[in-house]
């Protein structure tokens, strides 16, 4: 049944009302009021609709839907304000067929809409019944509908009227409902219905799993909550205290007790604040604690108290090491400034030297010497900056850095820090180590150094920090410069041989069993030891072979195979075997082109002999022996100078157009290099080329320049040393080295003679003999002349030309 009626419309904001439904609305627009008092003067009526956005304040026609409900006012109330409180029914549905007008109200003509009975089908008693069975089960899900409400749907027998009651008291948007609303037939009104219904029941049936989830979690911490309160309450009516309060009181009570910076102090405060409010089985509180316990166990204000005795640290140095008296002595005068300035800051020293010279037993010496602590790190392979400065405390195996490991090891601020092998350090992705040390080898930095995982100064300036390296070219310049450096050349052969009858002797017999009775060593048999089986700087290897003697000695003992005697050489080869190097000696007589020179390796000095052969040619230049590239310059050198004065040595002066030169030096698989060899590179080509004899116990080294000058060489202590061993008695050497003659034992001196030049001509004329066919015809007198007289010509002179000793060559 339909009819049309004038009404007056009252759009809703966020609500819609359904037939037979009763609501309170409370109207404040003055269009909505003006429609209300005009349906107050007529019949009552009025027509519900809702917006379609409720923050529009003024809507027009568009924003309105266009089936509502068409209510009858039961009660209305003027509010404080200007506002009304309407109670309305819903009679029926009704459609907007025209605006009539739109000020002061809406009107509009409406169509109403009253739900016809239709027979029941099976279809429409199938959805009733299961549009009512999920309102029941809605009902006990949302626990928001009343048990009255569910007897008043239960009871209604209208499948229309049963829709828009239970629409009405479901959580549906205003969009939804509403299209339960402009559904006039009855069967489709139960379909939407049965779908919104379904949707809620399984919301609703989500939100029971999450609550009762969500509540199980919450159920478990308040009841460990309570139980802990509980034994809060427990154990302070017994006295005693809660695990945790224990742990950080004891943690405080230590805190009290070690005397940390004022930093420090509140560092470790926070930190046991925050450990206190942690549960105990928390991963950050491991890590907290174990912070905690590194703060706590380092020595932040404890010292040794220096036992500075000149004297007794003078026999200590000597009692563990033969020689070395530069740096006896540099250790000596430190410990001399430490006694007159005990705050003194302490020097950063680095021991370079070739393996096995002591750098290691020294720097534990010193700490002997200052009756201090000795903490040794090593610094081979190490490539990750972490190693120095430690791992932040993002996971909870962060660790401090070495250094401060080191110093929790030694117990105190100012032990001695060995940083062995700092030459061996690389980089990688991982940082530069060598970068990082720069603050813990700096004594204006080092008072503050700051370790990634403590995150607090630690004061290193009272440290003694002592470095070894066997070169110094892979030492970054910037952390070189902050070093001391103290250069330890090697021991010579002599006192290698007291090393080991000082030291290394009575060290292996104990090791071995043995006493000096069953295997009496002298010093001859030591030198044997130190020149035919050992080639080093060190003792090392000749400490291997005094074990390897002492061995073998105990083997045939225990077989009653030894009878105890001195050793000789037979005995030395029945036990280590045939020698294993040859020390050159020098020649017995003079050559032509055959010249001595002297090398400086990493085991210690040793003598060459430079060999050259002229060949018919073309004036080519070749070079064997191994040679570096600086070697080879230093040949082309010396060939330049030779060429440049030809006539003065009494050279045909094309012969480079003539001769080819072969330059070898012996024990070609041997690499050498270096400028030292250029005098006696120029000595030997001139030597070949002018046909005369060069003294056989005569050796020399320097560097030469195309201009004759000879320039000062390095290792001058090693080569005079080898000179010695291979009977050279005179050598050479420049003239700006005559200073480091004083580096030379006496016993040595005192059995060569040395003579000084600056000049290359000063040089021909010291080792090149008289021009003749063959040595024994220079007379014996002559050949001792040579040295002091300097005045035998190097060739005949033409009218007019200058002598070699002409200092404008």
């Amino acid at each position: 049944m339909r009819k049309e009626l004038k009404l007056p419309l009252l759009p809703l904001r966020g609500i819609l009302v359904f037939p037979y439904m009763i609501s309170h609305l409370d109207v404040g627009r003055e269009r909505s009021m003006a429609a209300i008092e005009e349906a107050m003067l007529g019949d009552k009526k009025v027509l519900l609709a809702s917006q379609k956005e409720m923050e529009i304040d003024s809507p027009v026609s568009e924003d309105i839907y266009s089936i509502g409900t068409v209510a009858e006012i039961k009660q209305l109330l003027k509010l404080p304000g200007g506002t009304m409180r309407v109670l309305i029914e819903g009679i029926c549905r009704g459609k907007i067929l025209e605006y009539l007008t739109e000020e002061p109200y809406f009107s509009v003509l409406v169509e109403e809409h009253q739900d016809i009975e239709k027979a029941s089908t099976l279809d429409l008693e199938a959805l009733t019944r299961g549009a009512i069975h999920q309102f029941e089960e809605y009902a006990k899900l949302s626990k928001k509908v009343p048990n009255e409400t569910i007897g008043t749907v239960l009871a209604i027998e209208e499948p229309g009227r049963l829709a828009d009651i239970v629409a009405s008291h479901l959580n549906l948007k205003v969009s939804e409902k509403q299209s339960i609303l402009d559904a006039v037939d009855i069967e489709q009104r139960l379909e939407q219905l049965t779908e919104f219904v379904m949707r809620e029941i399984e919301i609703l049936e989500l939100e029971r799993r999450i609550g009762l989830r969500v509540r199980k979690q919450m159920e478990k911490a308040q009841k460990e909550y309570y139980l802990r309160e509980q034994m809060k309450a427990i154990q302070k009516e017994l006295g005693e205290k809660d695990e945790r309060q224990v742990e950080a009181d004891g943690y405080r009570e230590k805190v009290t007790q070690v005397k940390l910076p004022k930093e420090v102090e509140q560092k470790a405060l926070k930190e046991i604040e925050r450990l206190e409010k942690m549960p105990p089985s928390s991963a950050e509180g491991t890590v907290v604690r174990t912070y905690l316990d590194w703060l706590l166990v380092l020595p932040w204000s404890k010292v040794t108290r220096d036992k500075i005795n000149l004297n007794k640290a003078e026999e200590i140095l000597n009692a563990d090491h033969y020689g070395l008296e530069k740096v006896k002595e540099r250790i000596l005068e430190f410990l001399a400034i430490r006694k007159l300035t005990p705050k003194m800051k302490s020097p950063i020293l680095c021991f370079v030297g070739p393996p096995g010279v002591g750098k290691t037993s020294l720097a534990k010496s010193i700490a002997r010497a200052l009756d201090r602590k000795f903490v040794r790190m090593s610094l081979g392979g190490v490539r990750d900056e972490a190693e120095i400065r430690g791992h932040r405390r993002t996971y909870i195996g962060a660790l401090p850095g070495r250094i401060i490991q080191g110093m929790r090891t030694a117990g105190t601020r100012n032990p001695v820090f060995l940083l062995d092998e700092i030459d061996k350090m690389t980089s990688d992705f991982r940082g530069d180590p060598a970068s990082a040390l720069l603050e813990v080898l700096d004594p204006e930095q080092n008072n503050t150094f700051t370790d990634h995982y403590l995150e607090v100064p630690f004061d290193l300036s009272q440290t003694f920090f002592v470095m070894t390296a066997n070169t110094l070219d892979p030492v970054p310049r910037p952390l070189l410069d902050r070093m001391e450096v103290i250069s330890l050349s090697g021991y010579t052969e002599d006192e290698k041989v007291k090393i080991a009858n000082n030291f290394l002797i009575s060290k292996q017999l104990k090791a071995h069993g043995l006493t000096e009775d069953i295997l009496p060593l002298n010093e001859d048999i030591l030198l044997k030891v130190v020149q035919g089986y050992t080639r080093e700087s060190g003792v090392r290897n000749l400490e291997r072979e005094v074990a390897a003697i002492c061995r073998k000695v105990a083997t045939r003992w225990v077989k009653k195979d030894w009878s105890p005697h001195q050793l000789n050489e037979e005995d030395l080869e029945s036990l280590l075997g045939v020698p294993r190097y040859y020390f050159q000696m020098a020649k017995k007589n003079p050559e032509i082109g055959a010249v001595t020179g002297l090398a400086y390796t990493e085991v210690g000095g040793d003598v060459l002999t430079i060999e050259v052969t002229p060949l018919p040619g073309k004036g080519n230049l070749t070079l064997t022996g191994k040679l570096g590239d600086v070697m080879k310059e230093s040949a082309q050198a010396g060939w330049t100078f030779v060429r440049a004065h030809a006539y003065e040595l009494g050279i045909a002066e094309d012969f480079y157009e003539k001769v080819d030169l072969h330059i070898h030096v012996p024990e070609g698989a041997i690499p050498k290099d270096g400028p030292s060899a250029g005098i006696t590179m120029a000595t030997a080509i001139a030597s070949a080329l002018a046909k005369r004899f060069v003294r056989s116990d005569l050796a020399m080294t320097g560097e030469i320049t195309l201009r004759g000058n000879v320039l000062p060489i390095g290792g001058l202590k090693e080569k005079v040393l080898a000179a010695h061993r291979a009977g050279i008695k005179v050598i050479i050497l420049p003239e700006k080295n005559r200073k480091d003659i004083e580096e030379i034992p006496k016993p040595v001196r005192s059995v060569m003679e040395f003579q000084f030049v600056n000049r290359m001509e000063e040089v021909l004329e010291l080792a090149l003999l008289p021009g003749a066919s063959s040595p024994e015809s220079v007379p014996e007198a002559v050949i001792r002349n040579v040295i002091s007289t300097r005045t035998i010509p190097l060739g005949e002179p033409r009218p007019g030309d200058h002598p070699i000793s002409s200092p404008t060559v």
